[in-house]
Formats: structure tokens, C-alpha cells, sequence
């Protein structure tokens, strides 16, 4: 059973009182901002394993001039959620090390902060603060590569810029939310059950995962209980999702080292799994399956053919690493190292691959999965990145099995709070959703993170001292979405 508690604190009071959970074990999970009558609400949303704890720090800043003390000089992700509250609201951290746009691009207006209630149309979009001051990079043989923010075939819109010598990268920058959609005000006023396709379209390849973790929200925030037989089924739901994902990234890492054959074998098994999908819930990426308090399902998986497909995955595997040129090239390339991993907060795959034991399947249970060791790679490279999703596609598969076997006991509820947190190991790593209920019972607040916000600034720290043509190649090893981080 998790452990939350409330803190009600005054701004000057937060960084004492983050230092101390901090120092106690406990990662920044989550922050968040809305309007109350009085002036913004912040909430830090702090959580630690073993046993699994919740701790909230509430405080409220008035309208005019509102700013908050600065946490990013203990955390690192604690400074980008701090620039995204700024960009959005308003709020100034005080004191930040990087006080530049982070959500906020050139052409958005001074003094429009479009989460807030009173936002309005937007203004005319114009180019008030010049272009975003990239480092730039001089010297003999040093040039820049800018590409995108449009790209070619599907791939969402994001902007890099590549300061090189020669072929070497020696810094590489991210520039995302060119489709900000607003997602988070969306929710706003809507009844809790119109939420949940909302929550599904986070993005669309963790259709499942970000809708699990919105129920699991509402649930706490409701006091709603869910049967032992429910909640293992949702967790057979999670891992089918995990299970199409990893198999399309092992063959898509396969095809950016040439070895298009294993791409195509990948591809088939992708087909199979998508089939099963739609078999057990009526949806190829598993939507409409879950709803608060239930699940819905079709069919049940066979596990028989889940291991049939869990050894052709594993030959696939096997024939790309005892490939010479593919070995090669995953062996050593953009190396994350457990430090940097640790020090950006880093989530699942891709902290797992750099040594790090974080998953929240054991760390924030809804179920009690016994002895469940995450797969953990020590290279942190683009071979342990591959090697960490192979080792889950065997798990997830043998997972699938025994919860169908004997469902395990559930994590009880407590009574109703008005607000919840939901905490779901997405196939990217931790997804949280924080739910705050209005009077009426409808949607007041609803904050979301999906793992790419934390992964994001990884990527170029792993590019340092890599080739350009391996960036595709890393690019695909971290997989992170554009969408779950453009909300």
C-alpha cells in the first residue's frame, strides 16, 4: 500500500523541505500548476520506493508578481518543470541557473501565458524575442547542422542543431514543443469518464499506459476499489503495449544499421502482436480497455502463442547481435553513463540500460508481482539499450502468463482525497498522472507527465563525441515521443 502525504508549505519553506525529501530517497516526479481564487497553486510531487511513498508539497503564490524559490541547483529535472510553469503561467522561479524559454518559442507573445483561465484567442504571433540564443560553436573545421523541426515521413516536428568537427558532434541541441497542444486545459470541466479518451491520445503508441495511469488517478481521488482479477488484467493490457513497442524498436535499430531483413522479420512479428490486440480489446493499440474502476476484454492473450513469439523475437535478436557490422555498430556508441543518467532523473529503458534499478511496476504497485527483478544493463550504449528490451519482451511474456495463471493480491484503496496519482511503467518507462477534482466532481485539474520529459535531455549528453551518422541510430535506441512531451 503506497504512503502519500500533504504538505502545506510557504514558498519560502520549499527548498528546505525538497532538500530534505530529496536527501531522504525521493525523486521529483511531478510539478504542477493551477489557478485557485487566491492566486497559483504549485504542487511538487515527490515519490521514493520500498516501501511505496507519495509526498506532495502544496503552496500558493499570489497573481501579481507571482515567483516561487528555484530548485534547480538540487535537481535537474526540478529546472526544466520550473521553466515549464514560467512558460506557461508565468510563475517565475527565482534565482534559476538557465532562465531561458523552454516551452515558449520565438514567436509566442510577451505576458500570454495560455494555461491560465483568462489566456483568451492567442495575440497576433509576431517575433518579439528574436530567435532562441543557440551556443554557437567556432573554430577551424566547426560548422553547424541545423535539421528540422519538419522532417521526413511521420516523424513528429522537432528542431537539432549540430555544432561538429568533421564528423564528431561536440554539442548537440533539442528544440521541442512545436505542437504544444494544450492538452492539460483540455481536461479542464470535463466529466471524469470524457477524460479518458483524452488521456488515451496523450500518445498514440501509449494509448494504454497514459490511460491506466489517468483511472489509477481518479480511482485514489474517487476512493474506488478494483477487483484483484481487474487490476492483473489491466497489467496483462500494459505488458501487450510493451510487447508491440520493444519488438518495433529492436527492428527499427536493426534497419538503421542496414540489416533491413531483420527490420521486415521484426515488422511481422509487430503484425502479430497488433492482431492480438485487437483479439483480446477490439483495438489494435488497445483503446477503450480500461475505464475507472474496470476493464473490458474480449479474449485473453494465449500464453502459448505469447512464448511462440517471444522465441521467434529472441532469433531475431540473436541474428542481429551475432552480426558482425550490427555489433559494431551498437557496441559503444553514445554511451549514457549511471552518473548522468542518475543526475538528469532519467526513466525506464533508458536509465535501466545505464545501470540504474528503477521500475515502477515494483516500486509503485497496484499488484504484488513477488520477486520481479527489472532487466538492467550496465553499458549504457546503444547495445544495452537493445540488450534491455529484449530481456522485457522474454519478461513481459512470462509476466502475462503468470497474472492470467493466479491473480495477485491488489494494492487496497484508501477513501475518497479529491485528488489522486497515478503511477503506470509505461513501455517508455514511469507515466504519472495527477487528478484534482472539482466540487461538482468534474476535471479541475489534471497534470501529466509522460517519461520523455525526463529522457529528453539525455540525448544529447549520450550524442557527445558520437558521429552525425549515428544519429538516427541513437535517435531510435532512446525513442522518445514528441507528443507525450509536447502536451
Amino acid at each position: 500500500m503506497s504512503i502519500r502525504t500533504v504538505t502545506e508549505i510557504r514558498p519560502r519553506d520549499l527548498p528546505g523541505e525538497a532538500e530534505r525529501l530529496l536527501g531522504d530517497g525521493y525523486r521529483l516526479a511531478l510539478v504542477s500548476a493551477h489557478e485557485q481564487a487566491r492566486g497559483f497553486g504549485l504542487v511538487y510531487l515527490f515519490t521514493a520506493a520500498d516501501p511505496d511513498r507519495r509526498s506532495e508539497l502544496r503552496l500558493l503564490v499570489p497573481f501579481e508578481n507571482p515567483a516561487v524559490p528555484s530548485l534547480a541547483g538540487l535537481s535537474f529535472p526540478a529546472g526544466r518543470f520550473e521553466r515549464e510553469v514560467r512558460d506557461l503561467y508565468g510563475v517565475t522561479p527565482l534565482d534559476h541557473p538557465l532562465p531561458r524559454r523552454l516551452v515558449r518559442h520565438h514567436h509566442w507573445p510577451r505576458g500570454w501565458y495560455p494555461m491560465r483561465a483568462d489566456a483568451g484567442p492567442p495575440p497576433s504571433f509576431g517575433d518579439p524575442e528574436g530567435p532562441f540564443p543557440f551556443v554557437t560553436v567556432a573554430g577551424p573545421g566547426a560548422f553547424e547542422i541545423p535539421v528540422g523541426p519538419v522532417h521526413a515521413g511521420l516523424i513528429e516536428p522537432g528542431h537539432f542543431r549540430f555544432s561538429v568537427v568533421g564528423e564528431s558532434i561536440i554539442k548537440l541541441k533539442a528544440r521541442l514543443w512545436f505542437v504544444h497542444r494544450g492538452i492539460e486545459k483540455l481536461f479542464r470541466g470535463r466529466a471524469v469518464a470524457d477524460g479518458l479518451p483524452l488521456a488515451e491520445r496523450v500518445s498514440g503508441d501509449t494509448s494504454l499506459g497514459h490511460a491506466l495511469a489517468y483511472c489509477l488517478a481518479v480511482e485514489e481521488a474517487l476512493g474506488v476499489t478494483v477487483e484483484p482479477e481487474a487490476q492483473a488484467r489491466r497489467a496483462v493490457l500494459l505488458e501487450l503495449e510493451r510487447l508491440y513497442n520493444h519488438v518495433t524498436d529492436l527492428g527499427a535499430l536493426c534497419n538503421d544499421v542496414a540489416h533491413s531483413i531483420l527490420h521486415a522479420q521484426a515488422g511481422r512479428v509487430r503484425e502479430r502482436l497488433l492482431r492480438i490486440n485487437a483479439e483480446v480489446t477490439g483495438h489494435r493499440l488497445l483503446r477503450e480497455a480500461v475505464s475507472v474502476g474496470e476493464v473490458k476484454l474480449r479474449s485473453l492473450p494465449d500464453p502459448a502463442q505469447l512464448r511462440e513469439i517471444g522465441a521467434d523475437v529472441a532469433e531475431i535478436a540473436a541474428l542481429a547481435l551475432g552480426h558482425k557490422v550490427v555489433a559494431d555498430r551498437f557496441t559503444g556508441t553514445a554511451v549514457l553513463g549511471a552518473q548522468a543518467a542518475k543526475d538528469l532523473g532519467t526513466l525506464g529503458y533508458v536509465a535501466r540500460a545505464s545501470g540504474l534499478d528503477v521500475d515502477a511496476r515494483r516500486d509503485h504497485p497496484t499488484l504484488d508481482l513477488g520477486a520481479f527483478p527489472p532487466a538492467v544493463e550496465s553499458g549504457g550504449d546503444v547495445l544495452a539499450r537493445f540488450q534491455v528490451r529484449v530481456r522485457e519482451i522474454a519478461a513481459s511474456i512470462e509476466l502475462i502468463a503468470r497474472l492470467l495463471d493466479r491473480p495477485p493480491a491488489t494494492v487496497p484503496a484508501t477513501g475518497p482525497q479529491g485528488t489522486g496519482v497515478g503511477i503506470v511503467e509505461g513501455w517508455r518507462g514511469t507515466i504519472v498522472h495527477r487528478v484534482e477534482l472539482g466540487a461538482d466532481g468534474t476535471l479541475a485539474h489534471v497534470k501529466i507527465v509522460d517519461p520523455s520529459f525526463f529522457n529528453w535531455p539525455a540525448l544529447p549528453v549520450a550524442l557527445r563525441g558520437a558521429i552525425v551518422p549515428d544519429f538516427p541510430l541513437v535517435n531510435k535506441s532512446f525513442n522518445l515521443s514528441y507528443a507525450g512531451n509536447d502536451l
